[in-house]
């Protein structure tokens, strides 16, 4: 059977209303900036801080990791986009894309899963914390966070690659996984078992263990001090919020029935993993954490006092007024 292969497709995007777009170039331009200030900051400070050097704080540096190269994979394509006519993408910039999310998405799914554990252990078992989460096993958990999702979700795609045909229309802003296999020239029964397979390794188990591992922490949780169960449930709280953005999107995306690829529904509703998730991150885990919010204001403090003292000692007026 003759059939033509794609080499290039075509980004649907949101709408071809030129106001309409220009709106959403401004909005999410905006939460675009938000993302990479926040979690920029976030690295920066548990970087250079030294009593934020800690596993909990290290997997947090992790995760703004993680959200900021979804986001930079998708929006400024997106920005372009939408100041264009022509939304063309090549075959290969749509395959990075594609595998860079997979990579990203589930390695943050699996790092949550993680991060879980680190409070269960420092909460329920914290006389073993120093030896069970010691730095030498998180950097060894690091590296399987990231084997595991690269076994999980690259592998199978490298190994079962699908051709893609015309039309070489795709009905999302990006070349997401279910959009994309939408342009298969063959039956894609194989692919759809593999993604709900996978779905299940990365998305319902961790999310059951999370869940079982809150149950312990909030257990144990009241029955400590009031002030450090006031620290305890700050800190769970942020991870909560987080987990139930992340994995209750994932969830209704990739566990809803088939005929519903077809359509702008997981266009829409990706938006909270791609763009607004990577954006609340770093707000919702400063809001929530009194050492994030105390060191960050030290720092702008220090900051805001250095810069006086540099407009000072600049000022010829002042300069001439001290001699």
């Amino acid at each position: 059977m003759n059939r033509t292969l794609a080499t290039e497709f075509i980004l649907l995007g949101f709408s071809k209303d030129f106001r309409v777009n220009i709106f959403l170039f401004l909005l999410f331009l905006g939460i675009y900036l938000v993302t990479i200030i926040g979690n920029v900051l976030i690295m920066s400070l548990i970087v250079t801080t030294p009593n934020l050097c800690t596993p909990m704080y290290f997997f947090l540096c992790i995760l703004s990791f993680l959200d900021l190269c979804m986001s930079t994979c998708v929006v400024p394509r997106l920005l372009a986009d939408l100041l264009s006519t022509v939304r063309l993408i090549s075959l290969g910039a749509c395959t990075m894309q594609f595998y860079t999310n997979l990579l990203m998405s589930g390695t943050e799914s699996y790092l949550l899963a993680l991060m879980a554990y680190d409070r269960y252990i420092a909460i329920c078992r914290p006389l073993h914390y120093p030896v069970l989460m010691r730095w030498s096993i998180c950097y060894r958990l690091t590296a399987l966070l990231w084997i595991t999702s690269f076994i999980v979700f690259i592998l199978p795609c490298l190994l079962m690659p699908i051709d893609l045909c015309y039309p070489n229309h795709i009905n999302h802003y990006m070349c997401e996984v279910l959009a994309v296999m939408q342009l298969a020239c063959d039956t894609i029964y194989l692919s759809e078992v593999m993604i709900t397979v996978n779905c299940f390794i990365s998305l319902f188990l961790p999310f059951f263990f999370i869940i079982v591992s809150y149950a312990c922490i909030i257990s144990s949780v009241l029955r400590i001090h009031s002030k450090t169960k006031s620290k305890a449930f700050s800190t769970c709280t942020s991870h909560i919020t987080v987990v139930i953005l992340v994995y209750g999107t994932a969830m209704i995306l990739y566990f809803s029935p088939s005929s519903q690829h077809s359509t702008s529904y997981g266009k829409y509703l990706s938006l909270f993993s791609y763009i607004i998730c990577p954006s609340l991150n770093p707000l919702i885990y400063s809001l929530n954490n009194k050492e994030v919010k105390d060191t960050s204001r030290k720092v702008f403090v220090r900051l805001s006092i250095a810069l006086q003292s540099k407009i000072f000692n600049a000022d010829p007026q002042n300069a001439s007024l001290g001699q």
